[in-house]
């Protein structure tokens, strides 16, 4: 499977009312990797709708979980991210 098909399949799985959402987040990634400016950036972002949803249950817990592990020390350094993900 060519990237492109990959990145095709990937956004066929994105729920409907991630699409938005997610047509931002690629717009400005295309833009970043074709060096735009912080303020244009700024400009894409700043534009983009807030959040109306409520929080469900299940984002309510994991939020839950994700800072008990934190307040545990169960966390890893970017540097180390950095390094796992090969970059």
């Amino acid at each position: 499977m060519t990237p492109r098909e990959n990145l095709h399949r990937l956004v066929d799985q994105v729920a409907d009312d991630d699409v938005a959402a997610l047509e931002r987040i690629t717009e400005a990634l295309i833009m970043s990797a074709r060096k735009i400016t912080w303020a244009e950036l700024c400009r894409i972002l700043d534009g983009a709708p807030e959040d109306d949803e409520e929080e469900t249950p299940e984002e309510a817990a994991a939020v839950a979980e994700a800072r008990e592990a934190v307040a545990r020390g169960e966390v890893i350094s970017h540097a180390d991210l950095m390094r796992e993900m090969g970059l």
